[in-house]
């Protein structure tokens, strides 16, 4: 008995070894939690009730010196918060809001507000370009007159107004079009269109193919399936495809084609850019505009770009990035296409 007595102490120090390790290693999975919870598309809402509403002054102490990616000391040794990560977390919590006014709009006014930031935010010429070649006839023509319903000007003179650019004739051409959707190609006039688009690219110098109106009528009055015959041919004309000789300086010619010969890819290529940590807010906010627009569209298809080219599903990819509601309401969205 005396010789079982004697090792009682050694045993309640190994337990309480334990119990401290164990504390540590609880109190380290929440500060990498709450860490999670606060970082990518969206806030984990859950992780952050269930850690902060139990965490007396003291952890909370411990995560601000422990998340200098957060939180800096000033001269005076004082903690708070970096003014930069105050602004993305207001973001960050109004993603989800944003995203479900975004899908219970009618299509035409969601288009029509997404033309109009895109023109005072930036301006993001692709999302103008995206919005006149990925929606059908009807459907853009109710985006031109939601605008007048909602700002009291047309997309188009706004365009023309607020831009100065090459790329403003192509843009309130694109935006005016109107295109016949039947199936009916000349295949000869394809032929001789694609002559004239690489003739345009292969002059350079101060001759821009956005300045072309040859260029220009082709890509905003012929229908989709004409264009893609004058892909397929402009590709045995010179051996490339037509978005692939489009270099940055035609940039949003590239976009271009690609949104009405190959959404797809140009979706796919958009969502990888802006399912990635650390790149700007107008980046980001492409993953709502996309999903949401697209989840009644063509989103099967875009699931299956984005796999052939990035080599992971795009549901994974969000949950790798996205957080809480705001990553399952993506992902809802995004399930409709199985």
């Amino acid at each position: 008995m005396r010789e079982r007595h004697h090792h009682l102490p050694s045993n309640r120090n190994s337990l309480k070894k334990r119990t401290n390790l164990q504390r540590t290693m609880a109190a380290s999975d929440e500060l990498r939690s709450l860490t999670r919870a606060f970082t990518g598309l969206g806030v984990d809402e859950k992780a952050l009730i269930s850690t902060l509403g139990k965490w007396h002054p003291e952890q909370r102490q411990s995560f601000r010196k422990g998340s200098r990616d957060f939180f800096r000391e000033d001269e005076r040794q004082f903690e708070r918060w970096d003014d930069r990560h105050i602004l993305q977390l207001r973001h960050e919590f109004l993603r989800l809001k944003d995203a479900i006014v975004l899908c219970t709009m009618h299509p035409w006014e969601r288009d029509s507000r997404l033309l109009k930031e895109a023109l005072y935010k930036g301006p993001q010429y692709h999302v103008l370009v995206e919005i006149a070649c990925t929606r059908s006839s009807d459907d853009l023509l109710g985006a031109r007159k939601a605008y007048h319903s909602l700002f009291n000007h047309s997309v188009e003179e706004d365009v023309a107004f607020h831009l100065h650019t090459p790329h403003k004739k192509l843009l309130v051409a694109l935006l005016s079009s109107y295109r016949y959707e039947g199936p009916k190609v000349n295949d000869e006039i394809a032929k001789i269109e694609a002559k004239a688009i690489s003739e345009a690219i292969k002059a350079g110098g101060s001759s821009s193919p956005l300045e072309n109106d040859d260029v220009i009528r082709i890509l905003s009055t012929r229908n989709k399936v004409h264009l893609k015959a004058v892909y397929k041919h402009y590709k045995e004309i010179t051996g490339n495809y037509l978005d692939q000789d489009c270099d940055d300086s035609h940039l949003i010619l590239k976009e271009t084609v690609q949104c009405l010969c190959a959404p797809e890819t140009y979706f796919a290529k958009i969502l990888e850019a802006s399912l990635r940590y650390n790149v700007d807010e107008l980046t980001k906010e492409a993953v709502s505009r996309v999903i949401v627009s697209r989840a009644d569209e063509d989103m099967k298809q875009i699931r299956e770009e984005f796999n052939r080219q990035f080599g992971v599903d795009l549901g994974k990819k969000i949950e790798d990035v996205a957080n809480g509601n705001y990553r399952d309401f993506l992902l809802t969205l995004v399930a409709r296409s199985d």
